[in-house]
Protein backbone atom coordinates (compact mmCIF):
# COMPACT_ATOMS: atom_id res chain seq x y z
CA UNK A 1 0.00 0.00 0.00
CA UNK A 2 2.87 2.34 0.87
CA UNK A 3 4.58 1.54 -2.42
CA UNK A 4 1.36 2.24 -4.29
CA UNK A 5 1.05 5.56 -2.51
CA UNK A 6 4.67 6.45 -3.28
CA UNK A 7 4.18 5.43 -6.88
CA UNK A 8 1.05 7.55 -7.02
CA UNK A 9 2.96 10.51 -5.54
CA UNK A 10 5.79 10.08 -8.05
CA UNK A 11 3.31 9.77 -10.90
CA UNK A 12 1.58 12.90 -9.61
CA UNK A 13 4.85 14.82 -9.79
CA UNK A 14 5.61 13.66 -13.32
CA UNK A 15 1.99 14.27 -14.35
CA UNK A 16 2.21 17.82 -13.02
CA UNK A 17 5.44 18.46 -14.91
CA UNK A 18 3.85 17.11 -18.10
CA UNK A 19 0.74 19.25 -17.55
CA UNK A 20 2.91 22.34 -17.34
CA UNK A 21 4.78 21.42 -20.51
CA UNK A 22 1.45 20.83 -22.28
CA UNK A 23 0.23 24.20 -20.94
CA UNK A 24 3.07 25.96 -22.78
CA UNK A 25 2.82 26.68 -26.49
CA UNK A 26 4.73 24.52 -28.97
CA UNK A 27 7.75 26.83 -29.31
CA UNK A 28 8.25 27.20 -25.56
CA UNK A 29 7.67 23.47 -25.04
CA UNK A 30 10.59 22.78 -27.39
CA UNK A 31 12.78 25.07 -25.29
CA UNK A 32 11.80 23.25 -22.10
CA UNK A 33 12.45 19.84 -23.63
CA UNK A 34 15.82 21.08 -24.91
CA UNK A 35 16.60 22.34 -21.40
CA UNK A 36 15.79 18.87 -20.02
CA UNK A 37 18.04 17.25 -22.62
CA UNK A 38 20.86 19.62 -21.72
CA UNK A 39 20.13 18.91 -18.06
CA UNK A 40 20.93 15.24 -18.69
CA UNK A 41 24.26 16.25 -20.22
CA UNK A 42 24.87 18.54 -17.23
CA UNK A 43 24.28 15.60 -14.88
CA UNK A 44 26.84 13.55 -16.83
CA UNK A 45 29.35 16.41 -16.57
CA UNK A 46 28.71 16.50 -12.80
CA UNK A 47 29.41 12.76 -12.56
CA UNK A 48 32.78 13.31 -14.28
CA UNK A 49 34.04 14.81 -11.01
CA UNK A 50 33.98 11.31 -9.54
CA UNK A 51 36.17 10.05 -12.39
CA UNK A 52 38.64 12.90 -11.88
CA UNK A 53 39.01 12.09 -8.21
CA UNK A 54 39.25 8.40 -9.12
CA UNK A 55 42.25 9.12 -11.40
CA UNK A 56 44.08 10.93 -8.56
CA UNK A 57 43.23 8.28 -5.96
CA UNK A 58 44.31 5.49 -8.34
CA UNK A 59 47.66 7.22 -8.91
CA UNK A 60 48.22 7.62 -5.17
CA UNK A 61 47.27 4.01 -4.40
CA UNK A 62 49.53 2.67 -7.13
CA UNK A 63 52.38 4.84 -5.90
CA UNK A 64 52.87 6.19 -9.40
CA UNK A 65 51.45 9.71 -9.14
CA UNK A 66 52.83 11.46 -12.20
CA UNK A 67 52.26 14.75 -13.95
CA UNK A 68 50.23 12.76 -16.45
CA UNK A 69 47.83 11.62 -13.72
CA UNK A 70 47.53 15.14 -12.34
CA UNK A 71 46.95 16.73 -15.73
CA UNK A 72 44.41 14.05 -16.65
CA UNK A 73 42.49 14.73 -13.44
CA UNK A 74 42.68 18.50 -13.95
CA UNK A 75 41.47 18.10 -17.55
CA UNK A 76 38.50 15.98 -16.46
CA UNK A 77 37.62 18.47 -13.71
CA UNK A 78 37.93 21.37 -16.15
CA UNK A 79 35.62 19.65 -18.63
CA UNK A 80 33.20 18.90 -15.79
CA UNK A 81 33.13 22.43 -14.38
CA UNK A 82 33.17 24.30 -17.71
CA UNK A 83 30.57 21.95 -19.19
CA UNK A 84 28.27 22.47 -16.24
CA UNK A 85 28.75 26.25 -16.34
CA UNK A 86 28.01 26.48 -20.06
CA UNK A 87 25.00 24.17 -19.94
CA UNK A 88 23.68 25.85 -16.79
CA UNK A 89 23.83 29.22 -18.55
CA UNK A 90 22.05 27.84 -21.61
CA UNK A 91 19.37 25.95 -19.67
CA UNK A 92 18.69 28.95 -17.42
CA UNK A 93 18.15 31.13 -20.49
CA UNK A 94 15.88 28.54 -22.08
CA UNK A 95 13.87 28.04 -18.89
CA UNK A 96 13.51 31.78 -18.29
CA UNK A 97 12.45 32.49 -21.87
CA UNK A 98 10.00 29.59 -21.98
CA UNK A 99 8.52 30.20 -18.52
CA UNK A 100 7.92 33.95 -18.77
CA UNK A 101 7.02 33.86 -22.46
CA UNK A 102 4.43 31.10 -21.90
CA UNK A 103 2.79 32.95 -19.01
CA UNK A 104 2.75 36.20 -20.97
CA UNK A 105 1.10 34.37 -23.89
CA UNK A 106 -1.47 32.83 -21.54
CA UNK A 107 -2.35 36.28 -20.19
CA UNK A 108 -2.94 37.43 -23.77
CA UNK A 109 -4.91 34.26 -24.54
CA UNK A 110 -7.10 34.79 -21.46
CA UNK A 111 -7.69 38.42 -22.44
CA UNK A 112 -8.69 37.36 -25.96
CA UNK A 113 -10.91 34.62 -24.53
CA UNK A 114 -12.70 37.09 -22.25
CA UNK A 115 -13.64 39.17 -25.31
CA UNK A 116 -15.82 36.37 -26.61
CA UNK A 117 -17.52 35.27 -23.40
CA UNK A 118 -21.16 36.23 -22.82
CA UNK A 119 -21.58 39.23 -20.54
CA UNK A 120 -23.34 37.00 -18.01
CA UNK A 121 -19.97 35.51 -17.11
CA UNK A 122 -18.79 38.84 -15.77
CA UNK A 123 -21.86 39.07 -13.57
CA UNK A 124 -21.21 35.60 -12.20
CA UNK A 125 -17.52 36.02 -11.55
CA UNK A 126 -15.95 38.78 -9.53
CA UNK A 127 -13.40 41.15 -10.93
CA UNK A 128 -11.11 39.94 -8.16
CA UNK A 129 -11.09 36.37 -9.49
CA UNK A 130 -10.18 37.39 -13.04
CA UNK A 131 -7.60 39.88 -11.79
CA UNK A 132 -6.08 37.33 -9.43
CA UNK A 133 -5.69 34.69 -12.16
CA UNK A 134 -4.23 37.05 -14.77
CA UNK A 135 -1.84 38.74 -12.32
CA UNK A 136 -0.95 36.80 -9.16
CA UNK A 137 -1.61 33.29 -10.48
CA UNK A 138 0.26 33.78 -13.75
CA UNK A 139 3.08 35.66 -11.99
CA UNK A 140 3.43 32.81 -9.49
CA UNK A 141 3.41 30.30 -12.33
CA UNK A 142 6.13 32.13 -14.27
CA UNK A 143 8.33 32.22 -11.16
CA UNK A 144 7.62 28.58 -10.34
CA UNK A 145 8.10 27.55 -13.96
CA UNK A 146 11.55 29.07 -14.26
CA UNK A 147 12.78 27.76 -10.92
CA UNK A 148 10.81 24.93 -9.36
CA UNK A 149 9.92 22.88 -12.42
CA UNK A 150 13.38 22.86 -13.93
CA UNK A 151 15.30 22.53 -10.64
CA UNK A 152 13.12 19.57 -9.69
CA UNK A 153 13.62 18.07 -13.14
CA UNK A 154 17.38 18.62 -12.87
CA UNK A 155 17.39 16.92 -9.47
CA UNK A 156 15.59 13.90 -10.94
CA UNK A 157 18.00 13.68 -13.88
CA UNK A 158 21.10 14.00 -11.71
CA UNK A 159 19.78 11.33 -9.33
CA UNK A 160 19.18 8.95 -12.25
CA UNK A 161 22.67 9.53 -13.73
CA UNK A 162 24.48 9.09 -10.40
CA UNK A 163 22.43 5.98 -9.56
CA UNK A 164 23.35 4.48 -12.94
CA UNK A 165 27.01 5.41 -12.31
CA UNK A 166 26.97 3.70 -8.89
CA UNK A 167 25.41 0.53 -10.34
CA UNK A 168 28.25 0.40 -12.87
CA UNK A 169 30.79 0.07 -10.05
CA UNK A 170 28.92 -1.81 -7.31
CA UNK A 171 25.39 -3.20 -7.53
CA UNK A 172 25.10 -3.51 -3.75
CA UNK A 173 25.60 0.22 -3.16
CA UNK A 174 23.34 0.79 -6.16
CA UNK A 175 20.52 -1.18 -4.50
CA UNK A 176 21.07 0.70 -1.23
CA UNK A 177 20.88 4.01 -3.08
CA UNK A 178 17.75 2.89 -4.95
CA UNK A 179 16.08 1.97 -1.65
CA UNK A 180 16.88 5.42 -0.25
CA UNK A 181 15.49 7.12 -3.36
CA UNK A 182 12.34 4.95 -3.14
CA UNK A 183 11.72 5.97 0.48
CA UNK A 184 12.37 9.59 -0.51
CA UNK A 185 9.73 9.20 -3.26
CA UNK A 186 7.24 7.77 -0.74
CA UNK A 187 7.65 10.81 1.50
CA UNK A 188 7.49 13.16 -1.46
CA UNK A 189 4.24 11.52 -2.58
CA UNK A 190 2.75 12.09 0.87
CA UNK A 191 3.87 15.71 0.73
CA UNK A 192 2.24 16.18 -2.69
CA UNK A 193 -0.99 14.82 -1.21
CA UNK A 194 -0.75 17.22 1.75
CA UNK A 195 -0.21 20.24 -0.50
CA UNK A 196 -3.07 19.04 -2.70
CA UNK A 197 -5.40 19.50 0.25
CA UNK A 198 -4.09 22.85 1.42
CA UNK A 199 -3.20 24.68 -1.79
CA UNK A 200 -6.78 25.31 -3.05
CA UNK A 201 -7.65 27.10 0.20
CA UNK A 202 -4.53 29.23 -0.17
CA UNK A 203 -5.44 30.14 -3.75
CA UNK A 204 -9.04 30.93 -2.75
CA UNK A 205 -7.77 33.23 0.01
CA UNK A 206 -5.52 34.93 -2.53
CA UNK A 207 -8.46 35.58 -4.89
CA UNK A 208 -10.60 36.91 -2.05
CA UNK A 209 -7.81 39.24 -0.97
CA UNK A 210 -7.46 40.71 -4.46
CA UNK A 211 -11.25 41.15 -4.67
CA UNK A 212 -11.35 42.85 -1.26
CA UNK A 213 -8.53 45.24 -2.17
CA UNK A 214 -10.19 46.18 -5.48
CA UNK A 215 -13.55 46.70 -3.77
CA UNK A 216 -12.00 48.84 -1.04
CA UNK A 217 -10.06 51.05 -3.48
CA UNK A 218 -12.91 51.43 -5.98
CA UNK A 219 -15.42 52.22 -3.26
CA UNK A 220 -13.21 54.53 -1.21
CA UNK A 221 -15.45 57.55 -1.85
CA UNK A 222 -18.52 55.75 -0.48
CA UNK A 223 -16.47 54.33 2.39
CA UNK A 224 -15.49 57.85 3.46
CA UNK A 225 -18.87 59.42 2.68
CA UNK A 226 -20.85 56.97 4.80
CA UNK A 227 -18.17 56.53 7.43
CA UNK A 228 -17.76 52.85 6.60
CA UNK A 229 -14.01 52.87 7.11
CA UNK A 230 -14.04 50.49 10.04
CA UNK A 231 -16.59 48.15 8.42
CA UNK A 232 -14.78 47.93 5.06
CA UNK A 233 -11.38 47.84 6.75
CA UNK A 234 -12.51 44.86 8.82
CA UNK A 235 -13.51 43.02 5.65
CA UNK A 236 -10.14 43.81 4.08
CA UNK A 237 -8.32 42.83 7.27
CA UNK A 238 -10.24 39.53 7.36
CA UNK A 239 -9.17 38.80 3.77
CA UNK A 240 -5.54 39.60 4.64
CA UNK A 241 -5.70 37.34 7.71
CA UNK A 242 -7.26 34.57 5.63
CA UNK A 243 -4.41 34.83 3.13
CA UNK A 244 -1.86 34.80 5.96
CA UNK A 245 -3.48 31.73 7.52
CA UNK A 246 -3.65 29.94 4.16
CA UNK A 247 0.06 30.53 3.50
CA UNK A 248 1.02 29.54 7.05
CA UNK A 249 -1.06 26.36 7.14
CA UNK A 250 0.29 25.20 3.79
CA UNK A 251 3.85 25.84 4.95
CA UNK A 252 3.23 23.99 8.21
CA UNK A 253 1.75 21.09 6.24
CA UNK A 254 4.93 20.51 4.19
CA UNK A 255 7.58 21.21 6.85
CA UNK A 256 7.39 17.69 8.42
CA UNK A 257 7.76 16.05 5.02
CA UNK A 258 10.68 18.27 4.02
CA UNK A 259 12.35 17.39 7.32
CA UNK A 260 11.78 13.67 6.71
CA UNK A 261 13.17 13.98 3.19
CA UNK A 262 16.33 15.64 4.55
CA UNK A 263 16.71 12.86 7.13
CA UNK A 264 16.32 10.19 4.43
CA UNK A 265 18.85 11.85 2.10
CA UNK A 266 21.39 12.18 4.91
CA UNK A 267 20.83 8.63 6.14
CA UNK A 268 21.15 7.31 2.58
CA UNK A 269 24.51 9.08 2.26
CA UNK A 270 25.70 7.82 5.65
CA UNK A 271 24.63 4.24 4.87
CA UNK A 272 26.36 4.37 1.47
CA UNK A 273 29.58 5.50 3.18
CA UNK A 274 29.27 2.93 5.98
CA UNK A 275 28.49 0.08 3.56
CA UNK A 276 31.41 1.07 1.30
CA UNK A 277 33.81 1.07 4.26
CA UNK A 278 32.41 -2.28 5.47
CA UNK A 279 32.82 -3.86 2.03
CA UNK A 280 36.37 -2.50 1.84
CA UNK A 281 37.25 -3.93 5.27
CA UNK A 282 35.91 -7.38 4.44
CA UNK A 283 37.77 -7.28 1.14
CA UNK A 284 34.80 -7.25 -1.23
CA UNK A 285 35.45 -3.68 -2.46
CA UNK A 286 38.65 -1.93 -3.45
CA UNK A 287 39.79 1.21 -1.72
CA UNK A 288 39.37 3.13 -5.01
CA UNK A 289 35.73 2.10 -5.33
CA UNK A 290 35.15 2.77 -1.63
CA UNK A 291 36.33 6.36 -2.04
CA UNK A 292 34.32 6.84 -5.25
CA UNK A 293 31.16 5.49 -3.58
CA UNK A 294 31.73 7.87 -0.67
CA UNK A 295 32.01 10.82 -3.06
CA UNK A 296 28.87 9.62 -4.85
CA UNK A 297 26.98 9.64 -1.56
CA UNK A 298 27.69 13.37 -1.13
CA UNK A 299 26.62 14.10 -4.70
CA UNK A 300 23.37 12.17 -4.37
CA UNK A 301 22.63 14.06 -1.16
CA UNK A 302 23.15 17.36 -3.01
CA UNK A 303 20.85 16.21 -5.82
CA UNK A 304 18.02 15.02 -3.56
CA UNK A 305 18.37 18.07 -1.34
CA UNK A 306 17.64 20.34 -4.33
CA UNK A 307 14.52 18.32 -5.07
CA UNK A 308 13.41 18.41 -1.44
CA UNK A 309 13.64 22.18 -1.32
CA UNK A 310 11.47 22.79 -4.37
CA UNK A 311 9.23 19.78 -4.98
CA UNK A 312 6.82 20.99 -2.26
CA UNK A 313 5.85 23.77 -4.65
CA UNK A 314 5.13 21.43 -7.57
CA UNK A 315 1.48 21.25 -6.54
CA UNK A 316 1.27 25.04 -6.94
CA UNK A 317 2.13 24.57 -10.60
CA UNK A 318 -0.85 22.27 -11.04
CA UNK A 319 -3.22 24.68 -9.28
CA UNK A 320 -2.01 27.66 -11.31
CA UNK A 321 -2.47 25.72 -14.54
CA UNK A 322 -5.94 24.60 -13.38
CA UNK A 323 -7.04 28.17 -12.65
CA UNK A 324 -5.88 29.48 -16.02
CA UNK A 325 -7.49 26.53 -17.83
CA UNK A 326 -10.69 27.05 -15.83
CA UNK A 327 -11.17 30.45 -17.48
CA UNK A 328 -10.00 29.23 -20.89
CA UNK A 329 -12.43 26.28 -20.75
CA UNK A 330 -15.50 28.49 -20.31
CA UNK A 331 -17.48 28.08 -23.55
CA UNK A 332 -17.16 31.04 -25.86
CA UNK A 333 -20.05 32.37 -27.81
CA UNK A 334 -20.11 30.96 -31.34
CA UNK A 335 -18.09 33.69 -33.03
CA UNK A 336 -16.83 31.79 -36.06
CA UNK A 337 -19.23 33.51 -38.43
CA UNK A 338 -18.50 35.13 -41.75
CA UNK A 339 -16.96 38.53 -42.31
CA UNK A 340 -20.18 40.21 -43.42
CA UNK A 341 -20.89 43.81 -44.42
CA UNK A 342 -24.67 44.23 -44.13
CA UNK A 343 -26.58 45.68 -47.05
CA UNK A 344 -28.48 47.96 -44.65
CA UNK A 345 -28.29 48.82 -40.97
CA UNK A 346 -31.82 48.18 -39.88
CA UNK A 347 -32.40 45.85 -36.92
CA UNK A 348 -35.24 43.38 -36.49
CA UNK A 349 -36.07 41.35 -33.39
CA UNK A 350 -38.24 38.30 -33.96
CA UNK A 351 -39.99 37.08 -30.82
CA UNK A 352 -36.79 37.04 -28.76
CA UNK A 353 -36.56 35.78 -25.19
CA UNK A 354 -33.67 35.87 -22.76
CA UNK A 355 -33.28 34.53 -19.22
CA UNK A 356 -30.50 34.93 -16.69
CA UNK A 357 -30.16 32.59 -13.72
CA UNK A 358 -33.67 31.20 -14.38
CA UNK A 359 -35.15 34.71 -14.35
CA UNK A 360 -36.80 35.81 -17.58
CA UNK A 361 -35.62 39.30 -18.51
CA UNK A 362 -36.81 39.60 -22.14
CA UNK A 363 -40.08 37.84 -22.81
CA UNK A 364 -41.16 37.52 -26.45
CA UNK A 365 -40.26 40.89 -28.00
CA UNK A 366 -40.88 41.70 -31.67
CA UNK A 367 -39.43 44.97 -32.95
CA UNK A 368 -38.30 46.62 -36.19
CA UNK A 369 -35.77 49.46 -36.15
CA UNK A 370 -35.44 50.90 -39.67
CA UNK A 371 -32.11 52.21 -40.90
CA UNK A 372 -31.32 55.90 -40.20
CA UNK A 373 -34.10 56.24 -37.61
CA UNK A 374 -34.06 57.06 -33.91
CA UNK A 375 -35.63 54.61 -31.47
CA UNK A 376 -36.00 55.60 -27.83
CA UNK A 377 -36.42 52.94 -25.17
CA UNK A 378 -37.99 53.93 -21.85
CA UNK A 379 -39.49 52.09 -18.93
CA UNK A 380 -39.14 51.29 -15.23
CA UNK A 381 -35.75 50.36 -13.83
CA UNK A 382 -35.06 46.63 -14.20
CA UNK A 383 -37.54 46.27 -17.05
CA UNK A 384 -34.94 44.96 -19.52
CA UNK A 385 -33.92 48.10 -21.48
CA UNK A 386 -30.14 47.64 -21.29
CA UNK A 387 -30.44 43.87 -21.78
CA UNK A 388 -32.43 44.47 -24.98
CA UNK A 389 -29.68 46.66 -26.49
CA UNK A 390 -27.05 44.14 -25.39
CA UNK A 391 -28.89 41.39 -27.26
CA UNK A 392 -28.91 43.56 -30.41
CA UNK A 393 -25.10 43.80 -30.31
CA UNK A 394 -24.80 40.17 -29.24
CA UNK A 395 -23.20 40.80 -25.86
CA UNK A 396 -25.49 37.92 -24.93
CA UNK A 397 -27.20 35.35 -27.12
CA UNK A 398 -31.00 35.17 -27.13
CA UNK A 399 -32.54 32.08 -25.59
CA UNK A 400 -35.03 31.86 -28.45
CA UNK A 401 -36.01 33.96 -31.44
CA UNK A 402 -33.73 35.88 -33.79
CA UNK A 403 -31.87 39.19 -33.89
CA UNK A 404 -31.35 40.35 -37.48
CA UNK A 405 -28.97 43.02 -38.75
CA UNK A 406 -29.42 43.92 -42.40
CA UNK A 407 -31.69 40.90 -42.76
CA UNK A 408 -29.09 38.43 -41.46
CA UNK A 409 -29.03 36.73 -38.08
CA UNK A 410 -26.30 38.31 -35.92
CA UNK A 411 -25.02 34.78 -35.25
CA UNK A 412 -23.99 34.55 -38.91
CA UNK A 413 -21.51 37.42 -38.42
CA UNK A 414 -18.03 36.98 -37.04
CA UNK A 415 -17.70 38.87 -33.77
CA UNK A 416 -15.36 41.50 -35.20
CA UNK A 417 -17.46 42.13 -38.30
CA UNK A 418 -20.57 42.50 -36.10
CA UNK A 419 -18.87 44.94 -33.74
CA UNK A 420 -17.84 47.17 -36.63
CA UNK A 421 -21.51 48.12 -36.95
CA UNK A 422 -22.00 49.30 -33.34
CA UNK A 423 -20.73 52.15 -31.20
CA UNK A 424 -21.79 52.58 -27.58
CA UNK A 425 -21.91 55.61 -25.32
CA UNK A 426 -22.67 54.50 -21.78
CA UNK A 427 -23.81 56.44 -18.74
CA UNK A 428 -20.68 55.30 -16.92
CA UNK A 429 -17.69 55.97 -19.15
CA UNK A 430 -14.43 54.09 -18.73
CA UNK A 431 -11.26 55.76 -19.97
CA UNK A 432 -7.90 54.04 -19.91
CA UNK A 433 -4.80 55.24 -18.12
CA UNK A 434 -3.21 56.66 -21.23
CA UNK A 435 -3.04 59.89 -23.19
CA UNK A 436 -6.27 61.59 -24.20
CA UNK A 437 -5.28 61.14 -27.86
CA UNK A 438 -4.90 57.38 -27.43
CA UNK A 439 -8.23 57.16 -25.60
CA UNK A 440 -9.93 58.88 -28.55
CA UNK A 441 -8.21 56.74 -31.18
CA UNK A 442 -9.04 53.58 -29.21
CA UNK A 443 -11.12 52.17 -32.07
CA UNK A 444 -8.53 53.17 -34.68
CA UNK A 445 -5.06 52.90 -33.07
CA UNK A 446 -3.15 54.16 -36.12
CA UNK A 447 -5.30 57.24 -36.74
CA UNK A 448 -3.26 60.42 -37.38
CA UNK A 449 -3.48 63.31 -34.92
CA UNK A 450 -5.41 65.42 -37.45
CA UNK A 451 -8.23 62.87 -37.38
CA UNK A 452 -8.15 62.73 -33.58
CA UNK A 453 -8.46 66.52 -33.34
CA UNK A 454 -11.27 66.53 -35.90
CA UNK A 455 -13.24 63.96 -33.85
CA UNK A 456 -12.57 65.93 -30.65
CA UNK A 457 -13.87 69.14 -32.20
CA UNK A 458 -17.05 67.42 -33.34
CA UNK A 459 -17.47 66.03 -29.82
CA UNK A 460 -17.01 69.52 -28.32
CA UNK A 461 -14.00 68.50 -26.24
CA UNK A 462 -11.14 70.14 -28.17
CA UNK A 463 -11.21 73.36 -26.12
CA UNK A 464 -10.98 71.77 -22.69
CA UNK A 465 -8.34 69.31 -23.93
CA UNK A 466 -6.15 72.21 -25.12
CA UNK A 467 -6.48 73.83 -21.69
CA UNK A 468 -4.84 70.80 -20.05
CA UNK A 469 -1.08 70.93 -19.30
CA UNK A 470 -0.03 68.64 -22.17
CA UNK A 471 -3.07 68.94 -24.40
CA UNK A 472 -3.83 65.73 -26.26
CA UNK A 473 -0.74 64.10 -24.74
CA UNK A 474 -2.07 64.59 -21.20
CA UNK A 475 -2.12 61.24 -19.41
CA UNK A 476 -5.39 60.79 -17.57
CA UNK A 477 -5.80 58.61 -14.50
CA UNK A 478 -7.27 55.12 -14.62
CA UNK A 479 -10.99 55.31 -15.41
CA UNK A 480 -10.59 59.00 -16.29
CA UNK A 481 -10.51 59.96 -12.62
CA UNK A 482 -8.89 63.33 -13.36
CA UNK A 483 -11.77 64.49 -15.60
CA UNK A 484 -15.35 65.54 -14.87
CA UNK A 485 -18.29 63.37 -15.86
CA UNK A 486 -19.22 65.61 -18.80
CA UNK A 487 -15.63 65.73 -20.05
CA UNK A 488 -15.36 61.95 -19.94
CA UNK A 489 -18.65 61.61 -21.80
CA UNK A 490 -17.48 63.93 -24.59
CA UNK A 491 -14.21 62.01 -24.95
CA UNK A 492 -16.19 58.78 -25.21
CA UNK A 493 -18.32 60.41 -27.93
CA UNK A 494 -15.14 61.51 -29.76
CA UNK A 495 -14.02 57.88 -29.57
CA UNK A 496 -17.35 56.77 -31.08
CA UNK A 497 -17.12 59.45 -33.80
CA UNK A 498 -13.67 58.14 -34.65
CA UNK A 499 -15.03 54.59 -34.99
CA UNK A 500 -17.84 55.92 -37.24
CA UNK A 501 -20.14 52.91 -36.84
CA UNK A 502 -23.52 53.02 -38.59
CA UNK A 503 -25.46 52.08 -35.42
CA UNK A 504 -25.17 54.13 -32.23
CA UNK A 505 -26.50 52.88 -28.88
CA UNK A 506 -26.79 55.56 -26.18
CA UNK A 507 -27.39 54.10 -22.74
CA UNK A 508 -28.61 57.06 -20.62
CA UNK A 509 -25.59 59.03 -21.86
CA UNK A 510 -26.83 62.36 -20.41
CA UNK A 511 -28.45 61.03 -17.23
CA UNK A 512 -25.93 62.35 -14.70
CA UNK A 513 -24.44 65.34 -16.53
CA UNK A 514 -24.52 68.79 -14.94
CA UNK A 515 -26.36 71.63 -16.78
CA UNK A 516 -23.08 73.34 -17.75
CA UNK A 517 -21.97 70.24 -19.66
CA UNK A 518 -25.38 69.19 -20.97
CA UNK A 519 -25.55 71.72 -23.82
CA UNK A 520 -22.09 70.77 -25.09
CA UNK A 521 -22.85 67.09 -24.68
CA UNK A 522 -26.10 67.43 -26.64
CA UNK A 523 -24.24 69.08 -29.53
CA UNK A 524 -21.63 66.32 -29.40
CA UNK A 525 -24.32 63.65 -29.59
CA UNK A 526 -25.88 65.43 -32.57
CA UNK A 527 -22.55 65.23 -34.40
CA UNK A 528 -22.18 61.56 -33.50
CA UNK A 529 -25.66 60.55 -34.63
CA UNK A 530 -25.85 62.26 -38.03
CA UNK A 531 -27.21 59.83 -40.64
CA UNK A 532 -26.97 56.89 -38.23
CA UNK A 533 -29.36 54.30 -36.84
CA UNK A 534 -29.90 55.51 -33.26
CA UNK A 535 -31.09 53.44 -30.30
CA UNK A 536 -31.23 55.37 -27.05
CA UNK A 537 -32.14 54.48 -23.49
CA UNK A 538 -33.15 57.69 -21.74
CA UNK A 539 -34.95 59.12 -18.73
CA UNK A 540 -35.07 62.73 -19.97
CA UNK A 541 -38.07 63.90 -21.92
CA UNK A 542 -36.28 66.11 -24.42
CA UNK A 543 -34.00 63.27 -25.48
CA UNK A 544 -36.92 61.01 -26.46
CA UNK A 545 -39.84 63.21 -27.61
CA UNK A 546 -38.45 63.71 -31.13
CA UNK A 547 -37.64 60.01 -31.69
CA UNK A 548 -39.08 58.26 -34.75
CA UNK A 549 -40.47 55.61 -32.44
CA UNK A 550 -40.63 55.18 -28.68
CA UNK A 551 -40.62 51.72 -27.08
CA UNK A 552 -41.89 51.32 -23.53
CA UNK A 553 -40.58 48.16 -21.86
CA UNK A 554 -41.87 46.74 -18.59
CA UNK A 555 -41.26 43.25 -17.25
CA UNK A 556 -39.35 42.22 -20.35
CA UNK A 557 -42.25 43.04 -22.71
CA UNK A 558 -43.08 45.95 -25.01
CA UNK A 559 -46.15 47.46 -23.35
CA UNK A 560 -46.38 50.60 -25.52
CA UNK A 561 -44.98 51.65 -28.89
CA UNK A 562 -45.39 54.74 -31.06
CA UNK A 563 -44.42 58.40 -31.41
CA UNK A 564 -44.50 60.90 -28.57
CA UNK A 565 -47.85 62.47 -29.56
CA UNK A 566 -49.48 59.06 -29.97
CA UNK A 567 -48.31 57.76 -26.62
CA UNK A 568 -49.41 60.94 -24.84
CA UNK A 569 -52.97 60.12 -25.94
CA UNK A 570 -52.78 56.74 -24.19
CA UNK A 571 -53.21 56.11 -20.50
CA UNK A 572 -50.05 54.24 -19.64
CA UNK A 573 -46.45 54.22 -18.41
CA UNK A 574 -45.22 56.73 -21.00
CA UNK A 575 -47.69 59.49 -20.16
CA UNK A 576 -46.97 58.98 -16.48
CA UNK A 577 -43.26 59.16 -17.27
CA UNK A 578 -43.70 62.49 -19.11
CA UNK A 579 -46.09 63.99 -16.53
CA UNK A 580 -43.79 63.16 -13.64
CA UNK A 581 -40.84 64.81 -15.36
CA UNK A 582 -42.82 67.90 -16.28
CA UNK A 583 -43.86 68.27 -12.66
CA UNK A 584 -40.26 67.86 -11.52
CA UNK A 585 -39.09 70.46 -14.06
CA UNK A 586 -41.64 73.00 -12.78
CA UNK A 587 -40.13 73.05 -9.30
CA UNK A 588 -37.99 76.13 -8.67
CA UNK A 589 -35.71 77.04 -5.80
Amino acid sequence: MGNAHGSKGGCMMFATLKRFFDFCDAEDRKKLYLAIGLGTVKAIFAALRISAIGVIVMGILDGHMTNKNIWAAVAILAVSVLGQLFINLKTTMLQTEAGYHSCANKRIEIAEHLRYLPMGYFNDNSLGHITSVTTNTMEALSDVATRVVMLTTQGILTTIVITAFVFCFDWRIGLLLTAGVAIYALINGAMQKATRKGAPAQQKANRELVAAVIEFVQGIAEVKNYNLVSTRAKKLEAAIKSKQNGDTHLEYAVIPYITLQEIVTKLTGVLMCAASVYFYINGSMSLLYCIMMTISSFMIYESLDVMAGFSALIRSVSICVDQANEILSIPEMDIEGADITPASHGIELKHITFAYENRTIIDGIDLKIPEHTTTAIVGPSGGGKTTLTSLMARFWDVKSGEVLLGGKNVKEYSFDSLMRNFSFVFQRVYLFEDTIANNIRFGEPDAPMEKVIEAAKKARCHDFIMSLPDGYETVIGEGGASLSGGEKQRISIARAIMKDSPIIILDEATANVDPENEAELTKAIEELTKEKTIIMIAHRLKTVEHADQIIVIDGGKIVQQGKHAELMQQDGIYRTFVTDRQKAASWKL
